[in-house]
């Protein structure tokens, strides 16, 4: 995949909440793939904050970010997603090819929602399978994520767009709704 294609699968799902103050963060973002799609869609008025366990990975990020996108307002964070955030409230977060390195999900997924403001946005971009292998341990299909995203607190999940992969067939990315937040028995208030 390239650059095109990275923007592409975001693309539906940024839509509609960007400009001045939008505050997005891409989760487990690596090398940065996902923040640059983040970056060009978004524009120089948005803030994005790009957390990733790997100091090494988000260094290499920060120069390219820097050389294609200098005006870009992105906070890097070496940090382990599946721990407690310390985000502002967010408009949208991306989770492109991360959370299938996670086996419980659906904690981590409460947390992030807890992150989002009501209505916000959720992109998965993930591996459509239930089964992994070495390097994707934990994928889940589409299917699968519909259900997962609706116990979580997320509602009205759609596809946005899929393109072929050499490694377990397609990626698909898909759109998922923050619901009301929730106390601490998931009871909305």
């Amino acid at each position: 995949m390239d650059h095109a294609d990275h923007v592409g699968l975001l693309r539906d799902g940024v839509a509609g909440a960007t400009g001045p103050g939008a505050r997005w963060a891409d989760l487990g973002s690596g090398r940065g793939a996902f923040t640059l799609a983040l970056a060009d869609l978004l524009g120089p008025d948005a803030e994005v904050w790009s957390l990733d366990r790997d100091e090494g990975a988000l260094a290499e990020q920060r120069r390219e970010i820097a050389r294609r996108f200098p005006a870009a307002a992105v906070h890097y964070r070496v940090r382990d997603f599946t721990r407690p955030l310390d985000l502002p409230t967010l408009d949208g977060v991306v989770m492109a090819n991360s959370l299938h390195f996670v086996a419980l999900k659906e904690p981590v997924l409460r947390r992030i929602r807890g992150c989002l403001r009501p209505g916000g946005r959720l992109i998965l971009v993930e591996y459509d399978a239930d089964r992994g292998n070495p390097w994707v341990p934990h994928p889940l299909s589409f299917r699968t994520w519909q259900g997962l995203a609706g116990r979580a607190g997320f509602g009205e999940t759609r596809l946005l767009a899929t393109v072929p992969s050499r490694f377990l067939g397609r990626i698909y990315s898909a759109l998922s709704l923050a619901g009301p937040a929730a106390d601490g028995d998931g009871i909305p208030r």
